[in-house]
């Protein structure tokens, strides 16, 4: 065939001839195309030409800007054909499905080539038209062939639906219905469930890929993540193209697994916006890919498979329903013929029961009795030869009360010995034999065959038992082979025989019973003597244990249940009897901790009983001296005419205990606390009295033990303070209100600052800034106080942390309940961690008696601190225990001397105080640990501190507590005028 692109000389007519051959024979609008560039060219003063057409494939080559230019303007004015400069578009179809771009040689006549060109333009324009519609027509024609291929396997797959197939024979058609649409060899299917996000490969064909999943398990649909299945089920949108292209269309993490394919095209499987599969196609061939169509129609039929895979899993889900349930019925109807001949037998052997039961109580001899039982057991089984055997009294004997056999009835014992009636009594089963089966129990030796006499075709023998005791047997036997038993009638027989056996028992019973009778009447009479003597003799044990119940074990006293009992009385007679007075006098033992931890508890024991006749010495009758608890008594004066009279009594008492008492060798001094109550009508009840008491005992240990207070409305007036105190106390907790208030730590040489004391302040609403004096004794009794600590710790580390805040340390007051705690250290340090206040800026100061509650566990929480930059310090060093023990073996950073030691520095006659302090000095600087001097108030206080070699100090000359200043450094003519506080 000839070149396309080749020149026509177009004034020949040859030329002309064979143009227009070429142009008969163009077929598709390319080839048109082609030929009319051609003629073109083929003009005197034309440069190059080309065809330009929307939507027909394949496209020309890119115009130049030129031509795109004068393309645009002729498709805008509607003009047959528009020039500018040296370029020309020529409309050949209307609507610009084609136009003739033309370039001219510079200087060409352009009329010229348009007088050249219009003869053809007719003929041009029939080609191009004829071109196109036949392309269309090929299209159109090629959209039918595949709409009824595509029609067709949509049919096949909603036949496959309601096939009768299995679902591997489905899966493997799905496949073949696939291939006729696309390019299917390597094909599979897989399902997701997108609530329990799983996914089940259930049809896998690949001619590549050796590693093939299991199909129809569940795997975790994130087992796979980031493989190309994942990706096409967790984003339900179709993925198309090679496996580079593929990375590039989703984001996030790509991990292919098996071979690479050159193809790959996947859809998703949805359903109301939920992706529940997918259907995956890939080729390994070289020039075998997929399209958009491709993609499209996949995506069509893919909805179609889910359809089709859920009916038909449906279906056969349903099959198998019905499959099962057919075969419950048939179960249940077999089940149910069963039950019937078991309710028909039932009845047959409840009648006979009843029979027997009614035998037992039958006013029929002991002959009559046993045939009738013979008669009953006749209609259950066959019992032409039946006997019934009884062991004697003695058990060495076996008698046989009725015996039918052959039809003669006869009675007869024997001795025991191996015999089939002797082996179920031994055994106690029940027991059907053959002869064979006696020929086997001969062999091994549990029978002797000359004691059986004529041997039985089948024996039947179930023992006769009561309360799980053998007392004989029934037995039946054949000596015909028609007539055998089998286990319905061992089990049936073996029904009989337990009532039987309690028909027996029970007519034994009522025999036995009317001699019981006789010896019951005795035995009463007996027994009716020894309950007398019993009852006398709980009574006497049940005032004893009322006693015991009601008095304290060591010291014999009344305990707190006969107090509160006699308490409860008296305030009800005091209710009829308005003008009477009692009084509770509540005593506490001062000291006996120490007496009882330091001598030992059995000497404890000994000081509580020498304490409780003491106490009985100083009343008489009816006033009560009770023990209440440990080291605490109480005294009710149920009589008294003034509140005077209970004060002379616990004066009395007092003195009476502080009498000396040797114990343990020991020469001791007792003495006591009281707390009197005076008991009126206002009460109501014991507790009440029992509370004011306490609450007066509580003001006397206040007040310096060994003394008494009489409860009164001041007493009851701070009760209630203390409550409302609690109330307010949880309130500032909060909302806030307790703040740290810093006093400044200085260098005593040059008065640098080096760091401050956290001191506690509550900011209340009323009665404005409070020190702790008025109110850390209750919100320690409240159990709050640790939570107080906590929120002053907080807000000190995180104020510190601040950029104005310097870089000095702080140091925070922790109380012995902190150091209880085990995790007190790591709850530190994850506050410090919140705050960014690094560790070695904190210290942490302890008191001595801090140290003593359990110096192992106090040890071991310094000691973590310490690793992570933390330090203690030992606060009031001199004024507790001042043990060298702890300096030398704690993990301490600094200690602080107690301001009663500074204070005696500048006072008349304090060359002690000089003493003291020189030698804490030095003794911190042979062990390394620096020292800080609390309460520094005189000129003279912190020259004499400086002169022994003092470093640090603090006090009001230095500075008073206060908010710290938003300034890294203390300005000492602005603190705060504060009074001096604890933490």
């Amino acid at each position: 065939m000839n070149d396309p692109h080749a020149s026509v000389p177009v004034h020949e007519d040859g030329a002309i001839a064979f143009w227009l051959t070429r142009l008969v024979r163009a077929v598709d609008p390319g080839d048109v195309a082609r030929v009319v560039a051609a003629l073109t060219r083929a003009q005197p003063g034309c440069a190059g030409a080309q065809v330009a057409w929307p939507h027909v494939l394949p496209a020309p080559a890119p115009a130049s800007p030129s031509l795109t230019m004068v393309r645009s303007r002729l498709e805008r004015a509607g003009l047959p054909h528009v020039s500018f400069g040296d370029v020309m578009a020529l409309r050949l179809l209307p609507e610009g499905r084609a136009t003739l771009l033309v370039e001219l040689d510079r200087g060409a006549d352009q009329g010229a080539l348009l007088a050249a060109l219009h003869p053809y333009l007719p003929l041009i324009a029939q080609a191009l038209e004829r071109s196109l519609r036949m392309c269309e027509l090929e299209d159109s024609h090629r959209q039918l062939k595949r709409s009824e291929s595509l029609q067709r396997a949509l049919f096949a797959i909603s036949d496959l639906a309601g096939s009768e197939l299995e679902m591997a024979e489905v899966l493997r058609r799905l496949h073949g219905i696939v291939s006729t649409l696309m390019y299917a060899e390597n094909f599979f299917i897989v399902r997701c469930d997108p609530q329990r996000r799983t996914m089940r490969f259930l049809y896998y064909a690949d001619t590549e890929d050796t590693d093939v999943p299991p199909l129809n398990v569940d795997h975790p649909l994130d087992g796979g993540r980031d493989t190309l299945t994942w990706h096409l089920l967790s984003g339900g949108k179709p993925l198309m193209g090679s496996i580079e292209e593929i990375g590039r269309q989703i984001t996030g993490e790509f991990a292919p697994i098996g071979p690479d394919a050159l193809d790959w095209l996947g859809v998703p499987m949805t359903r109301d916006g939920e992706v529940h599969g997918g259907l995956v196609v890939q080729s390994y061939r070289q020039g075998i890919g997929y399209t958009a169509e491709d993609r499209a129609l996949l995506e069509f039929v893919g909805n179609h498979v889910l359809t089709a895979l859920e009916r038909k899993q449906s279906r056969d889900e349903l099959e198998d329903r019905v499959r099962r349930r057919t075969q419950e019925l048939a179960t249940a109807n077999l089940d149910l013929q069963q039950e019937v001949l078991e309710r028909q037998r039932a009845e047959r052997l409840q009648a006979a029961l009843f029979h027997l039961a009614q035998l037992a109580t039958a006013d029929i001899d002991k002959d009559e009795f046993y045939r009738r039982t013979h008669a009953v057991a006749g209609e259950l089984i066959n019992a032409e030869n039946f006997f019934i055997a009884l062991l004697s009294a003695d058990r060495q004997k076996l008698e046989f009360p009725y015996y039918v056999d052959a039809g003669v009835r006869r009675t007869q014992e024997r001795a025991l010995g191996r015999g089939l009636s002797e082996y179920v009594l031994r055994s106690g089963r029940p027991l059907l034999a053959l002869e064979e089966d006696l020929a086997a129990l001969a062999a091994r030796g549990e029978i002797d065959p000359e004691r059986i006499g004529r041997p039985a075709v089948c024996w039947l023998g179930v023992p006769l038992q009561v309360a799980e005791e053998v007392i004989g047997l029934v037995a039946v036997q054949s000596y015909t082979p028609s007539v055998t038993y089998d286990q319905a009638d061992r089990e049936l027989l073996s029904f009989a025989a337990l009532q039987i056996a309690n028909s027996i028992h029970r007519r034994r019973a009522a025999v036995s019973l009317q001699h019981a009778y006789a010896e019951l009447e005795q035995r009463v009479a007996e027994r009716t003597k020894e309950l007398r003597q019993e009852i006398a003799e709980r009574e006497r044990v049940e005032e004893q244990l009322k006693h015991e119940v009601m008095h304290d074990a060591l010291t014999g006293l009344p305990n707190r249940s006969l107090l509160r009992d006699r308490l409860e009385r008296m305030l009800i007679t005091l209710q009829r009897e308005p003008e009477r007075r009692c009084a509770l006098l509540y005593l506490d033992v001062d000291r006996f901790k120490v007496i009882n931890d330091s001598l030992g508890h059995l000497a404890g024991d000994i000081f509580l009983k020498e304490i409780a006749y003491r106490l009985r010495s100083c009343v008489r009758e009816p006033d009560v001296v009770a023990r209440l608890s440990g080291d605490e008594f109480a005294i009710l004066l149920e009589e008294v005419a003034s509140p005077d009279a209970a004060t002379a009594v616990a004066r009395r008492v007092l003195d009476a205990l502080e009498a000396p008492m040797q114990l343990a060798g020991r020469d001791l001094a007792p003495s006591g606390s009281m707390g009197i109550a005076i008991g009126g009508g206002a009460y109501l009840s014991a507790d009440e009295l029992l509370r004011d008491a306490d609450t007066a005992l509580y003001r006397a240990k206040e007040g310096g033990r060994k003394r008494y207070e009489l409860f009164d409305e001041t007493l009851a007036r701070n009760a209630v303070d203390e409550l409302a105190l609690e109330v307010e106390l949880r309130h500032a907790l909060l909302h806030g209100e307790f703040v740290p208030y810093y006093q400044p730590i200085f260098r005593l040489d040059n008065g640098d600052v080096v760091g401050h004391e956290a001191l506690l302040r509550w900011n209340h609403p009323r009665r404005g800034l409070l020190l702790p004096g008025d109110f850390v004794r209750v919100a320690q009794d409240c159990g709050q106080l640790e939570a107080i600590d906590w929120q002053l710790f907080s807000q000190a580390c995180e104020r510190m942390a601040q950029p104005d805040a310097g870089t000095g340390f702080v140091t925070i007051n922790v109380s012995p309940q902190h150091l209880r705690h085990a995790h007190f250290d790591r709850r530190l340090l994850q506050l410090l961690g919140r705050s960014g206040l690094p560790p070695a800026r904190l210290l942490i100061e302890l008191t001595e008696g801090a140290l003593l509650e359990d110096p192992v566990l106090v040890r071991a929480t310094l000691e973590r601190l310490r690793a992570t930059g933390v330090q203690a310090a030992l606060d009031d060093f001199g004024t507790g225990y001042s043990s060298l023990s702890y300096l030398h073996s704690l993990p301490l950073g600094k200690l602080k001397i107690d301001q009663v030691f500074v204070r005696e520095l500048d006072a008349a006659g304090g060359a002690g105080a000089d003493t003291v302090v020189s030698a804490v000095l030095a003794l911190a600087r042979a062990l390394g640990i620096g020292v800080i001097a609390e309460g520094i108030e005189t000129e003279a206080q912190r020259d004499a501190l400086l002169a022994m070699g003092c470093e640090f100090g603090q006090g009001f000359l230095l500075g008073r507590p206060g908010p710290l200043p938003r300034r890294a450094t203390v300005d000492l003519a602005t603190v705060q005028q504060d009074a001096p506080g604890h933490a």
